[in-house]
């Protein structure tokens, strides 16, 4: 690897981590949730709104340019997906455009058709199938994890297709437990009986590349918010797909490439423009590499370098914790099947308390079931009130890794002392 992160000046960029709460440096430790922003990526947002706002169709110079804005980015969404500019979705969030093209897929199918969803997914990728399954006759079958790592078995979810499959989706990472699928190996799977592979990149896309090529999906699923930059959501949709699948549009609307189809109405143009501005952050990373592609390879290159001994690290230190149950891949020498992702619950604690009193330390965490429904379900956790969630991204250091796991284990003192 060519060099490492350099977290110092990667921080120096990032305003927002200056916060102090209660005299304690913040750390933000809900990065699963939604990541912090460049202070680039708030510049292109005000920039936009205070040089170029206006809406498409005019001859003048802020529509035009806001023209120019659109395209571009659809075009580093291209690169960034692994996919073509015209495969592009914009949209107000992931959810919302999950559920459009779950609608418009259905509309596609028979009764009886199949989905294959997994208990490892945010809900926001189950929740729409089961919602068009009722509306329309499918059938939905629902492949376990195993509850001991936290993983998803190839041949759990294999063993549910049958000729009557029409879609597998699945998630390229846990956004509870960290886990990483084996997305080829599923995609396989899912082409092998012809089916729409359709995949949930939103966890996994801060930490690793996330390629709608690569993985052979139809649909791939991000939201930009992630992997810091605003609210917007973004997928990647097979061009040939896209351009069959019927769309709903107002009449006046002209007929747009492939995955335009389904940008209804005014996009935000502002976020859009924020999006392009982390792109070119996350490039700048791999500045050195060529072509933004390139950019963009080595730049996860450092990340999960960086990343992944920051959870060996606290994998050690959070097995070392009385009373301390951590759900998921507990191994530290596995830490490349997962992202910095911990899940846990404490003896004498419930996940609310726990993440209150955390915060009062300074400490950013979740607690519940982060909508990863499925996985509290299946691990027993639901009714008992989920469990704590503690969430790295690449401007992370050591210390604060530290400081999460000294005040874990303060905490678990506290109960017993």
């Amino acid at each position: 690897m060519r060099g490492a992160l350099d977290i110092a000046a990667i921080r120096a960029q990032f305003s927002a981590l200056d916060r102090r709460v209660n005299g304690h440096p913040a750390v933000y430790l809900d990065g699963p949730g939604g990541s912090q922003t460049p202070d680039s990526v708030a510049g292109a947002v005000a920039g936009y709104l205070v040089g170029a706002n206006a809406n498409l169709g005019g001859p003048f110079v802020t529509s035009v340019a806001t023209e120019e804005l659109v395209d571009e980015a659809h075009l580093a969404a291209a690169d960034f997906l692994g996919c073509t500019a015209e495969e592009v979705v914009f949209g107000a969030n992931t959810t919302t455009i999950n559920f459009l093209l779950a609608h418009a897929v259905a509309r596609t199918l028979e009764p009886g058709d199949e989905i294959i969803v997994t208990e490892l997914d945010h809900d926001a990728n189950v929740s729409p199938w089961l919602l068009v399954a009722a509306d329309r006759g499918l059938t939905v079958r629902t492949a376990p994890l195993d509850p001991g790592e936290g993983t998803l078995d190839v041949d759990a979810v294999a063993a549910l297709i049958t000729a009557r499959t029409r879609v597998v989706a699945f998630t390229l990472a846990s956004n509870a437990l960290g886990s990483v699928p084996d997305a080829a190996s599923l995609s396989a799977a899912a082409r092998g009986a012809g089916a729409l592979v359709w995949v949930d990149g939103v966890h996994l896309a801060p930490h690793r590349r996330v390629d709608r090529a690569a993985i052979d999906a139809d649909v791939l699923l991000t939201s930009a918010y992630k992997y810091f930059g605003p609210h917007l959501g973004v997928a990647a949709v097979r061009g040939e797909l896209a351009r069959s699948l019927p769309a709903d549009r107002v009449r006046p609307a002209l007929e747009t490439p492939a995955g335009h189809r389904f940008e209804t109405g005014t996009l935000s143009h502002e976020a859009l423009a924020g999006f392009v501005a982390a792109i070119e952050y996350l490039e700048s990373l791999g500045a050195e590499a060529g072509d933004r592609s390139g950019r963009l390879d080595l730049a996860y290159v450092r990340i999960e370098a960086h990343e992944r001994e920051l959870t060996r690290h606290t994998l050690e230190r959070l097995g070392e914790v009385p009373g301390l149950r951590l759900y998921g891949i507990r191994d530290p020498g596995r830490a490349e099947q997962r992202t910095p992702t911990f899940c846990f619950n404490l003896d004498g604690w419930t996940p609310e308390a726990l993440s209150v009193e955390l915060g009062e330390l300074g400490l950013f965490t979740y607690h519940g079931n982060y909508y990863a429904l499925g996985v509290m379900v299946a691990l027993g956790l639901e009714e008992s009130g989920g469990a704590l969630r503690a969430g790295y991204l690449h401007y992370t250091t050591r210390d604060e890794a530290d400081r999460l796991c000294d005040a874990v284990a303060w905490l678990a003192r506290s109960v017993t002392s």
